[in-house]
């Protein structure tokens, strides 16, 4: 009986070292760390909207803004709170060729709101992906000067560059891409 215990033991042990993993070979999937999909880390207020300062468009659609919400609005999306048409972080086209549409605030082109499938939000850095039913896949991999964003929220509003980068929109890349802040109505 003793030897067959140590016989188990043994198959047991050689079991164990087949699923170990090897020195230098690559985690199995089982073991990868993924980053969550919504990371915000600001250490204050950035909220606002980002307008093009030149015009970017793709076919009839033209950038309108970047949309950057308040803290509470992240802490809330990355908790679950998700609602409706809104996010902390939301990218906009209107389209061109469309019939204006009133509303309250007047005459607007019809537009393309672009909520995130991923985001990355810090004092310097924005980083954003979504998918719109027009426009297909839609990424910013954005830098956001905090001393311009000081100096534009000071003058309520400014035509200076506050967020500069890369948009990416289908098969399409726009650098360069440059927006001064806007409080909104």
């Amino acid at each position: 009986m003793k030897r067959l215990s140590l016989v188990l033991a043994g198959a047991v042990l050689a079991l164990a070292a087949c699923d170990a993993p090897q020195p230098g070979s690559a985690p199995s999937s089982e073991t990868k760390v993924t980053q969550p999909a919504f990371v915000h880390t600001l250490s204050g207020d950035v909220s606002g909207y980002f307008i093009p300062l030149w015009p970017i468009a793709v076919g009839d659609w033209r950038l309108h803004h970047l949309f950057l919400g308040q803290p509470a609005d992240f802490t809330a999306w990355e908790g679950g709170g998700k609602s409706g048409p809104f996010a902390p972080v939301m990218i906009e086209f209107e389209n061109t060729a469309g019939t204006p549409v009133q509303s309250e605030l007047g005459e607007s082109l019809p537009r393309s709101r672009v909520l995130p499938s991923t985001y990355q939000v810090t004092d310097g850095r924005v980083r954003f992906s979504g998918r719109s039913a027009d426009l297909g896949q839609v990424s910013f991999d954005g830098r956001l000067d905090q001393d311009a964003l000081a100096t534009a929220r000071r003058n309520l509003g400014d035509e200076g560059r506050v967020v500069s980068g890369t948009l990416k929109v289908g098969d399409r890349t726009f650098d360069g891409v440059q927006m001064r802040w806007w409080a909104g109505d």
